[in-house]
C-alpha cells in the first residue's frame, strides 16, 4: 500500500511537470504567433498610408518613426530585413545600421521562402533561456514580397515555474498526508493479521529438543493459519518422540563410551602386570641374596596396577565418567621412575636433574599418564629397527614439572598431527584410541598442558607439563 502511494506520487509529479512544461511551449507558441498577426496588421496599415513607393530600398525610410512606435505598443522588438537577409531597420535604441550588422543565415531564409505561410520559426537555448525568433515576409497589397519581419521572443517561464512549484507543493502536501494515513493502517491491518504469527512465532522460538513444548491452543481467522498451526502441533508431537528416542539412543551411547574406557583403563594396567609376572619367571633364582627385595619391588608393582584396576572398577560401579582425583603428597621423580619399573626394555632410559620434585597431585592418575605414553613410544618403534631408544625426562621449569617423553619410532605423519588426540583415533592395528585422548583430560582437569613434536621417519617427543600443587 506504501509502495503503491509512493510510485503514484511519483508519477502524478513527473506528469504534472510534463504538463506544465507542454503548457508553457504552446502559451509561448501561441502569444508569438498573435504577436506576429497584430504586428504585420499594423504593417499593412502603415504600407498602405505611406507616400513612398512600395519598395524594398524603401522601407527603413517608410518605418523610420513607425518601427519604435509599433515596438512600444506591442512591447516587442522589432527588426526588417531585406529579402536577401541584410538588416533594414530595427527597434532597438543603440542599434546601427552599417556593415557589420549580421544578415539572416541562409538556411533560414531558404527555409522561410520554402514553407507553405512563407514562414519560419528558429528556436535557440542562449545560457540556460529558450530563445524563439520568428522570420515571416511583407507583403504589398499585391502580395509581393518588400522583406523579411524578425520578432525576437525570450521566454519567460516564471510565472509557469511558480504555478509548478506551487502545484507540487500542494501535491506533496497531500501524498504526505496520505502517506501518515497508510502507515497508521498498514500498521493496524498488519498488527490484526500477522498477531497469529506473533503468536506461532513466540512458540517456534520457543521450541527445543531439550524439553518439552506446549501446542498452540488458538482459532485464527485464516484458513491458512489454522493450518499452519496445526502443522506446528503436528510438528511438536514428532519432536516429542525424536526426543525420546534420542535421549534413548544418547544413553546407550553413553554407556558404549563408558565401557570401551572401562575396558582400556583396565587393559593398560593388565599388560605391565603380565610382563612383570613373565620377567619375574624367567628371572627368579632361589638362591638370589635380594630375591627378598625384588619380590618387595614386583609385588609394590603389581599392588599399583591392581589399585588402579579397582579404581576403575570402582568408578564404573558408582556410575561416574573415571576415578576422581585422590590428591597426595608425593616425589614426582620417584613415582615416575617407579611407573617405568614395569618395562623390561632395556632401551627405555630415565633421567633427572634432580632427586625430589614434591608436589600434590593423584599417584594413580598420574602412573597411568607416565605408562601410556611410554606403551605407545615403544610401539611406535618398529621390531626391525636397530637402534630403538625411549627417554623419560623428569624436570623443573618454574612453578611447573615437565615431563618429557622421546623415541625414535616411526614418528606421526602431517595429516595425522591434527588428530592424534581425537577420541578413537589410532594409528596401530590394535586398540581403540582412547589412551592419549583421556590423558589429555586427565592433564587438563590438572591445568595442565600436553604437547608433542614429531618428524615422521625419526621420532616424536611428547611433553607433559603439570603445575606443582603445594600442599
Amino acid at each position: 500500500m506504501i509502495v503503491l502511494i509512493l510510485i503514484a506520487s511519483v508519477l502524478m509529479a513527473s506528469i504534472s511537470i510534463i504538463q506544465f512544461k507542454n503548457e508553457a511551449k504552446e502559451y509561448h507558441q501561441e502569444r508569438l504567433e498573435r504577436k506576429e498577426t497584430a504586428i504585420k496588421e499594423h504593417i499593412n496599415y502603415v504600407l498602405s498610408t505611406t507616400t513612398y513607393p512600395l519598395t524594398s530600398n524603401n522601407l527603413p525610410f517608410i518605418f523610420k518613426d513607425k518601427i519604435h512606435e509599433l515596438a512600444q505598443i506591442h512591447n516587442l522588438e522589432i527588426n526588417i530585413y531585406s529579402l536577401n537577409g541584410k538588416l533594414l531597420k530595427s527597434s532597438k535604441a543603440s542599434f546601427s545600421i552599417d556593415s557589420v550588422s549580421p544578415p539572416i543565415p541562409k538556411y533560414i531564409l531558404k527555409l522561410v521562402q520554402s514553407s507553405i505561410e512563407k514562414r519560419y520559426v528558429d528556436i535557440k537555448n542562449i545560457d540556460g533561456v529558450k530563445n524563439r525568433s520568428s522570420y515571416s515576409q511583407i507583403k504589398d497589397e499585391k502580395f509581393k514580397p518588400l522583406g523579411i519581419l524578425n520578432l525576437p521572443y525570450v521566454e519567460d517561464d516564471g510565472f509557469y515555474e511558480k504555478e509548478l512549484q506551487n502545484f507540487l507543493i500542494h501535491l506533496g502536501q497531500v501524498y504526505s498526508f496520505m502517506l501518515v494515513i497508510a502507515f497508521a493502517l498498514a500498521y493496524f491491518l498488519s498488527t490484526y493479521i500477522t498477531k497469529s504469527l506473533k503468536t506461532i512465532s513466540d512458540k517456534l522460538n520457543e521450541t527445543s529438543l531439550n524439553q518439552k513444548n506446549e501446542k498452540i491452543v488458538l482459532e485464527a481467522n485464516s484458513k491458512e493459519i489454522n493450518l499452519l498451526i496445526k502443522a506446528y502441533n503436528g510438528m511438536v508431537d514428532k519432536l516429542e518422540e525424536s526426543a525420546l528416542k534420542l535421549a534413548q539412543s544418547e544413553r546407550e551411547e553413553a554407556w558404549r563410551e563408558m565401557a570401551k574406557q572401562v575396558a582400556h583403563e583396565i587393559k593398560n594396567p593388565l599388560t605391565p602386570m603380565r610382563l612383570t609376572v613373565q620377567s619375574f619367571q624367567r628371572k627368579f633364582d632361589a638362591n638370589d641374596p635380594e630375591l627378598k627385595q625384588k619380590i618387595k619391588d614386583y609385588s609394590e608393582t603389581l599392588i599399583q596396577q591392581i589399585d588402579t584396576m579397582s579404581s576403575v572398577a570402582s568408578a564404573f560401579s558408582n556410575f561416574a565418567s573415571m576415578p576422581a582425583q585422590q590428591n597426595e603428597t608425593l616425589n614426582v621423580v620417584e613415582v615416575v621412575e617407579l611407573a617405568l619399573d614395569i618395562f623390561n626394555e632395556d632401551y627405555l632410559v630415565f633421567e633427572s636433574p634432580e632427586q625430589e620434585i614434591i608436589s600434590k597431585m593423584d599417584r594413580t592418575q598420574l602412573i597411568r599418564i607416565i605408562t601410556n605414553l611410554v606403551k605407545n613410544a615403544i610401539q611406535s618403534i618398529p621390531e626391525d629397527q636397530e637402534n630403538k631408544s625411549v627417554v623419560v625426562s623428569v624436570k623443573r621449569e618454574i612453578n611447573d614439572v615437565l615431563i618429557l617423553v622421546r623415541d625414535n619410532g616411526i614418528g606421526i605423519e602431517e595429516h595425522n598431527i591434527g588428530r592424534i588426540f581425537e577420541p578413537k583415533f589410532t594409528t596401530k592395528n590394535s586398540g581403540m584410541g582412547l589412551g592419549l585422548g583421556i590423558i589429555k583430560n586427565i592433564i587438563e582437569n590438572y591445568k595442565g598442558t600436553i604437547t608433542f613434536k614429531t618428524e615422521f621417519g625419526k621420532g616424536t617427543v611428547f611433553t607433559v607439563s603439570l603445575p606443582i600443587i603445594n600442599s
